[in-house]
């Protein structure tokens, strides 16, 4: 049995504020005024690529931040209150018409000319940002290094971060260290994960939660799946999760993606379940999501955006993990649990299930009453927290 908690911080802490020396090469930020912040990953990822605009609008308030993500993903920090402009990839095009696609790439090419960047932030490996740096030809630019990608990659940037090959390394200060690394250090405060749902996803939440009778902080939301189904809970298990949950008097919204295999997933659950359950599974945008869990008591879930996106509203987690690695991944800085099987000390393996089958055995065998238990104890920590 694992459970790895806090009361009130992170599954692991982050790196602490010390004093820093200089940097010998630091970038002089009275020379920076247009900053573009790349992260092309999926959603969770670039909500953790969130405290890097909030470290940068700190410590140089004069700065003018854009992003640069996947337009699926950009829902996840257009609101972000250090953020100018979000601009969007669209993957789709790649199977569009070449005209249609040499259309967009022009399109972005040009937006991403007007403001003048005078610093590219390179979040990930991925090449089309290392392109995209040079067609923008900033004064400066720092990414991630790659040896084996040689010169080409090398003379991208002006300056190259070390990221982490096996350290036990929160992602959040992966993407911080490319700060770090041009002379910027981060404070405590700029390590949240940052997402603000906007007025219409309130409004559109307060109706369903007077449409269900459901009063803020009194019900549970639970997420079982995850895009990498390697990741998910199994149907049962979480059904009897469910059922624990009503027995304890606790209403339950469940909630997932569009993504066929997450329906399938969930109607096994409902399937299997005694407990009266609102199912909101592919009827939410993504700020409606996170206003949902924003009123929730607790959010129990998975490796995947919704646990970040809870870290971002404030609402404590409890989440298992099977192949991914808690301490790069996990929950921060809310009250939270992250329960594993220890007994397999092959995890985390980071593969896609054992042998590739995109089931997990340590998910697959993980007891419910961990989980049960680890959402009991937060729940019983926060009515402690309001009777005081």
């Amino acid at each position: 049995m694992s459970i790895v908690h806090t009361e009130a911080g992170p599954a692991r802490p982050l790196t602490p504020d010390v004093q820093q020396p200089a940097v010998a090469d630091a970038i002089d930020l009275r020379e920076i005024r247009n900053v573009l912040v790349i992260k092309l990953r999926h959603h969770g990822d670039v909500l953790l690529a969130s405290p890097v605009f909030s470290a940068l609008k700190r410590l140089a308030p004069h700065l003018e931040i854009d992003a640069l993500v996947y337009r699926e993903t950009a829902e996840m920090l257009e609101s972000h209150p250090a953020i100018r402009r979000v601009h969007t990839i669209d993957r789709d095009l790649k199977h569009a018409g070449s005209f249609r696609r040499l259309r967009g790439e022009l399109g972005l090419w040009r937006a991403l000319r007007v403001p003048r960047y005078d610093l590219v932030v390179h979040l990930t490996e991925h090449r089309r940002g290392a392109w995209l740096t040079r067609l923008i030809h900033p004064k400066y630019a720092v990414g991630p290094e790659r040896s084996e990608r040689g010169w080409w990659w090398r003379k991208s940037f002006t300056h190259r971060y070390l990221v982490p090959k096996a350290a036990l390394r929160h992602t959040i200060e992966t993407n911080l260290d490319a700060l770090r690394r041009i002379g910027m250090w981060p404070g405590d405060e700029d390590k949240a994960p940052v997402m603000v749902p906007g007025a219409a996803a309130q409004t559109r939440i307060s109706r369903l939660l007077q449409t269900y009778k459901l009063a803020p902080k009194q019900f549970i939301v639970v997420h079982p799946g995850s895009r990498w189904l390697f990741k998910s809970l199994p149907a049962k298990s979480t059904a009897a999760l469910i059922d624990q949950l009503a027995q304890d008097n606790w209403r339950v919204v469940v909630t997932g993606s569009r993504d066929p295999a997450e329906r399938v997933l969930i109607d096994a659950i409902l399937a299997s379940t005694n407990a009266p359950v609102v199912d909101l599974v592919a009827q939410l945008s993504l700020p409606e999501l996170a206003a949902l869990i924003g009123c929730a008591r607790l959010l129990i879930g998975v490796d995947s955006a919704p646990m970040h996106i809870a870290t971002a509203v404030g609402t404590p987690v409890v989440a298992a993990f099977g192949p991914s690695g808690e301490a790069e991944w996990g929950p921060t800085v809310v009250p939270n649990r992250v329960v594993t099987s220890a007994e397999f000390r092959c995890r985390p393996c980071g593969n896609n299930g054992c042998g590739g089958s995109n089931i997990s055995d340590c998910l697959v065998k993980l007891p419910v009453s961990r989980v049960v238990g680890a959402a009991r104890e937060l729940l019983a920590a926060s009515d402690d927290g309001a009777a005081k």
